[in-house]
């Protein structure tokens, strides 16, 4: 019963602040830097955020309104897409055509059949890594949000979780080392592999971790294998798993980032384009823990974004968990601010929020800096609406104050490098005894 008071406000926001998608921003939803948005101001929102975030503001999730700031985009990103723009295509599949790196359609036609698909393709080819992406030391707490007896809402931690590495190797579209832009050793065929292992907590999973390759042949779909530690064993799992949530946490492996899942596998279409709220200019770390929702959630920074895409995606995969994903993308920086998912009845069912730093430090504590300002997501929530339940998650860990956490596009030759061999199903379960 203490649950249902949220669900059933969630639910009544659904409605509302599906419609607001479209309605224009007037002066009534203007928001003012330095103001604080809370479960009183949510009007002032609704044009501006997506139900999903209306709904954990609701719940007692603060935004901190700060000034808009324009993100510039890397010269190696931009010179590369200037050079092989030109020449990329769609094809029947809605595959990519004779693209080599960087952003494949920098010119958008809102009224072009495939826009939508073209910006997917921009997000899924966008500057925060081209070479190698090496995250170390996250976690993440997991537990039900509610209304206690009192009145109060409250976060009750399930279970805490420590990964050691998540990493990810492009060999295609390089553009900061060698090789570059193709990486000639590719006998999977792979445009891209990914790894996530081993879990270090809880202590009945520590050595779990997973393995993926996103091949190069569209048709072929991706292949991830979870082992298991306590049984000894390697699972495949299938395209529709990836949509699963693992381990009682909320969020599954298509949703890291916002959308990890293939271009191909969804029809996409534009709902429509505006300015909206985001989370890209984040000051703390580790990150503010929301008090006024039991710390469900984060309280960050949040500016006015003045052109975010807002992207519907139906999946063609049977047995999928969600009947559609609906993306807030910002079209400066092409990351996913936030995204509202929703099951089998078309009914909200959970919304994935991101909280991004815009820095040269990925720790603003420590001397670890790149020559150039980088994008950090630095903290997600994912929150189950119609459970109560909810995932938050910090990079690099709450408990690692020291640790930087972020190492994008560092090369083979950086003390935290390794090898492809590492992405193989032996180095996995190596290291997971």
């Amino acid at each position: 019963m203490q649950r249902r008071t949220f669900v059933s406000a969630a639910a009544a926001l659904n409605v509302a602040a599906a419609l607001s998608f479209l309605l224009p921003l007037t002066c009534s939803a203007q928001v003012i830097p330095g103001e604080t948005i809370d479960r009183t101001k949510i009007d002032k929102i609704k044009a501006i955020t997506s139900p999903g975030v209306q709904a954990a503001v609701d719940n007692g999730m603060e935004l901190n309104i700060v000034a808009y700031q324009k993100i510039a985009t890397s010269a190696i990103y931009e010179q590369a897409t200037e050079q092989y723009s030109g020449q990329v295509t769609l094809d029947d599949r809605n595959s990519l055509v004779n693209w080599v790196a960087a952003k494949p359609f920098p010119t958008l036609d809102p009224t072009d059949p495939k826009v939508a698909t073209k910006i997917m393709w921009n997000f899924a080819r966008n500057p925060y890594f081209t070479d190698d992406f090496n995250v170390h030391l996250p976690d993440a707490d997991t537990g039900a949000f509610f209304l206690d007896h009192e009145g109060k809402r409250k976060y009750q931690v399930e279970r805490h979780f420590i990964a050691d590495w998540s990493r990810r190797l492009r060999l295609q579209g390089r553009l900061r080392h060698e090789p570059m832009p193709v990486m000639t050793e590719n006998p999977d065929k792979v445009f891209e592999k990914a790894g996530f292992y081993p879990l270090i907590e809880p202590f009945d999973l520590k050595g779990v971790g997973t393995v993926s390759f996103r091949y190069l042949d569209p048709t072929r779909q991706d292949d991830t294998w979870l082992y298991t530690p306590a049984i000894r064993r390697v699972r495949r799992l299938s395209s529709a798993q990836r949509s699963d949530a693992l381990f009682g946490q909320d969020i599954d492996i298509d949703s890291f980032g916002g959308y990890a899942g293939q271009i191909q596998w969804f029809d996409w279409k534009l709902i429509g384009a505006k300015g909206m709220l985001g989370s890209v200019h984040g000051e703390n770390l580790p990150p503010k823990i929301c008090p006024n929702d039991g710390g469900a959630t984060f309280c960050e920074n949040w500016e006015m974004r003045p052109d975010v895409w807002i992207i519907e995606g139906t999946p063609k995969i049977p047995g999928y968990a969600y009947s559609k994903r609906v993306l807030f993308l910002d079209s400066e920086i092409y990351l996913v601010l936030y995204s509202d998912l929703y099951d089998h009845n078309d009914e909200l069912w959970k919304t994935i929020l991101l909280n991004i730093r815009t820095s040269k430090k990925p720790n603003p504590k420590l001397n670890f800096e790149y020559d150039e300002v980088r994008n950090f997501v630095y903290a997600f929530t994912v929150l189950d609406l119609q459970l109560g339940h909810g995932t938050r998650a910090a990079i690099p860990g709450m408990g690692f104050p020291d640790e930087p956490g972020w190492y994008l596009d560092r090369g083979f030759d950086a003390p935290e490098a390794v090898q492809q061999s590492w992405f193989q199903v032996s180095s996995l379960i190596s290291a997971g005894r």
